[in-house]
């Protein structure tokens, strides 16, 4: 891979671009807690041929999101799950709207 690939890859949301570090310091967060939700299995970070725990945009989003829940009092596992349960719901009516647009669904029109 060149150089002017890596930097392509870098718009990828799924490119795992952050070390832990970095990913903790963005979310004002601790490493601690980025291994919490690993173990809840909500998130699994890509590893470096050296071992070592990377993440990737949409990671960080998930994460964030995580960390709202459990600073308003949810438990980490609790709020793993809800989270899980809104990213399903997300996509669930992502491929609706697009099963809807590509079927043509006809409007309703009222009856008399």
């Amino acid at each position: 891979m060149t150089a002017d690939d890596s930097y392509g890859r870098l718009d990828d949301d799924d490119y795992p671009a952050y070390t832990m570090g970095r990913a903790a310091e963005l979310l004002g967060t601790t490493q601690g807690f980025l291994r919490a939700i690993g173990e809840a299995r909500l998130i699994t970070p890509l590893r470096s041929a050296g071992g070592h725990r990377r993440y990737s945009r949409y990671q960080l989003r998930i994460a964030a999101r995580a960390r709202e829940l459990v600073d308003q009092g949810t438990p980490i596992e609790a709020a793993c799950r809800i989270v899980v349960l809104e990213d399903q719901l997300e996509e669930a009516q992502r491929i609706n709207a697009e099963n809807h647009r590509t079927a043509g669904t006809p409007k309703l029109t009222p009856t008399a």
